[in-house]
């Protein structure tokens, strides 16, 4: 049952770290407050499931829907700014967000919201059951970014994440893959944020603070930004961590901090990024065992 629960845990990190390097990693928008958009489609199932009595089931495109609205208007502004003004944006309204939920009496306030566990088919779901429908949710999200990437969508953010200009003078509407991309991300986040919620039974602001953020930056970077399999060794990495090292918990963020300073300043593209040391001695090893292109072989 613990590891079950662990397990859970863990996959929701990779949901989250997946769905911000598509934003990040494919798109190369610097978003530092992901966690927002986790929030607000875990308090919007909430609601919709607590407060006006809809199914569980139901309240999951509802919150797809509401974060990838809130994430396009992010979206909006990226059009206007670039780099550091837009990570500090993004990082604005991570704290604007939580201070919502935090302050709002239709959000709980400062109490949270308390969640009953859904049924399905007249049966509660188990931690057994949230492992099976993240499992989905991970293959269904790495399908989407496989076909993504095997698209013009993917070739046109690939060449905006490595110069708008000159995306923009191939005739590339880079605002609109732009929006595309926040929109797509943040709305992955939204769906997570309401498995996440039901699992949990209780959700509070703190939750979705700047700090969770962080983590899911953290594990995007250090798993190898831009690939699909760098997340989720990320996720796996940094999720395992704190249930392994217990005794280190109240230092966990600045571990955190040091890796991802370290990784940035020696080995930029992650454990398993493209070009990464791991993957150079993979392909020494074994010769055409990874391809070029992650499109065509998921690393």
């Amino acid at each position: 049952m613990y590891l079950t629960v662990v397990s859970v845990n863990i996959g929701i990190f990779i949901l989250l770290a997946l769905s911000l390097n598509i934003i990040t990693g494919y798109a190369g928008q610097p978003a530092l407050g992901h966690a927002a958009f986790f929030g607000i489609g875990a308090y919007t199932s909430a609601i919709l499931t607590t407060s006006y009595g809809m199914n569980f089931w139901l309240s999951i495109p509802f919150a797809f829907i509401m974060a990838g609205i809130m994430g396009g208007f992010l979206g909006l502004i990226s059009i206007r700014m670039r780099d550091d003004f837009l990570a500090i944006t993004s990082i604005g309204i991570n704290f604007v967000v939580v201070a919502i939920f935090q302050y709002s009496d239709f959000f709980g306030g400062s109490l949270g919201i308390s969640l009953k566990r859904p049924y399905f088919f007249g049966m509660k779901v188990t931690a057994t059951g949230y492992l099976i429908l993240i499992g989905l949710m991970i293959l269904g999200t790495v399908l989407l970014i496989l076909k993504m990437k095997r698209s013009w969508f993917g070739l046109a953010l690939s060449s905006i994440r490595n110069d708008e200009t000159a995306a923009a003078s191939f005739g590339i509407d880079v605002n609109r893959y732009k929006v595309l991309a926040f929109t797509l991300g943040t709305a992955i986040a939204g769906m997570t944020g309401a498995v996440y919620a039901h699992h949990m039974t209780f959700i509070y602001s703190s939750d979705f603070a700047f700090i969770v953020s962080i983590s899911i930056l953290s594990m995007v970077v250090i798993g190898g930004i831009g690939t699909i399999r760098g997340p989720i060794f990320g996720a796996i990495l940094l999720g395992a961590a704190p249930e392994l090292f217990r005794f280190f918990a109240d230092y966990r963020m600045i571990v955190y901090g040091g890796l991802l300073v370290f990784m940035m300043r020696f080995q930029s593209q992650g454990f398993l990024g493209y070009d990464s040391v791991l993957v150079r001695a993979f392909k020494k090893l074994f010769p055409g065992g990874l391809k070029k292109k992650e499109g065509e072989i998921i690393g």
